[in-house]
């Protein structure tokens, strides 16, 4: 982490700043809520009542859970079929296209992988009207880099290309998370902030054994967040900005007074609180709608369904050392 001791002139919060906390703790307070088997509602805030927004911990998240549970920790633990399980799943990050894929295949493995197999039933889910894409983050469609003109085959041919340069043992002799990050951004289509979030990934796995509190890389919402967060950054940049929240969560959370249960004992990491920068942008446009980010969006897309939604088993990495109760 950047040693913010050595920075002169801090940020200024703006009103939208205790929000922040109160949002964390009020979105996690949901999370142990709905864990429990409470009936809805299980927030008095109208805003996340009536939209969705993720946990205050990404590795909650349904779709991390899923990558977590299902793709990681469920197969063979080989270092090249880890990593191309996370990679192929992340690409698409869509839970019903890994089933989907999972139906055809049986097993999903680098080993027994062909372009031709994967692209026929992606192509066939395609022509049925289905969407094979998540629509939690724009991929790139890689036509330039790899010549195809449906993106699915694009990303196909950069899951090869990441084999091929056998990253799955580069990645085992790494000596921090910006290392991992600076060698996915290598690759084709792969930007800063899609080779941040594809580390963290990968970081969830027995692959690497790096700390979340090591390095953070600040996503466009998150800049939007942050814009709203502080009215001056002073001599700090995004990124030392989500440094000093995690740094500052146990003070700030009871200096405005503001109760949060952590992860069973873990602290909210660097990925967590530049997630809930990107949070706060959503939640500001109707709590503080006076206050602008970079992108001046005003409405929250996507509302919230509890009914949609079964319940989660919940599991996280094993070598975090959480006991889920």
């Amino acid at each position: 982490m950047v040693d913010l001791l050595i920075k002169n002139v801090k940020p200024k919060p703006s009103i939208v700043y205790k929000t922040y906390w109160k949002f964390a703790a009020e979105r996690q307070s949901i999370f142990f809520k709905r864990l429990a088997n409470e009936p809805s509602p299980w927030t008095s805030d109208h805003i996340l009542q009536k939209f969705k927004f993720t946990n205050a911990y990404r590795a909650s998240d349904r779709v991390s859970q899923y990558l977590i549970r299902e793709v990681i920790y469920n197969g063979d633990q080989a270092a090249s079929e880890v990593l191309f399980r996370i990679i192929l799943f992340k690409l698409f990050n869509k839970i019903e296209t890994w089933e989907l894929l999972k139906g055809h295949f049986g097993t999903i493995r680098y080993e027994t992988y062909k372009f031709r197999d994967y692209n026929h039933v992606l192509e066939q889910a395609k022509r049925l009207g289905t969407s094979i894409y998540s629509g939690a983050y724009i991929m790139a469609s890689g036509k330039r880099a790899f010549g195809f003109d449906a993106k699915h085959q694009n990303h196909l041919m950069l899951v090869e290309s990441i084999m091929k340069n056998r990253l799955f043992e580069k990645v085992q002799v790494l000596s921090n998370m910006e290392q991992l990050y600076t060698n996915l951004k290598e690759y084709a289509t792969i930007g800063p902030f899609l080779a941040y979030q594809l580390a963290t990934d990968i970081n969830y796995s027995m692959l690497t054994k790096f700390s979340e509190m090591e390095f953070v890389k600040a996503g466009p919402g998150a800049k939007d967040g942050i814009r709203k967060c502080f009215t001056d950054f002073g001599d700090y940049s995004e990124e030392d900005i989500i440094s000093m929240m995690a740094d500052k969560q146990f003070d700030e959370f009871s200096r405005t007074e503001v109760e949060f249960k952590n992860l069973w004992g873990r602290p909210l990491q660097l990925i967590d609180c530049q997630n809930l920068f990107c949070e706060v942008d959503k939640y500001s446009r109707i709590a503080h709608p006076n206050i602008n980010g970079l992108s001046e969006r005003k409405r929250i897309k996507q509302t919230f369904n509890p009914a949609s939604l079964g319940p989660i088993q919940y599991f996280f990495p094993p070598k975090w050392g959480i006991m889920v109760n």
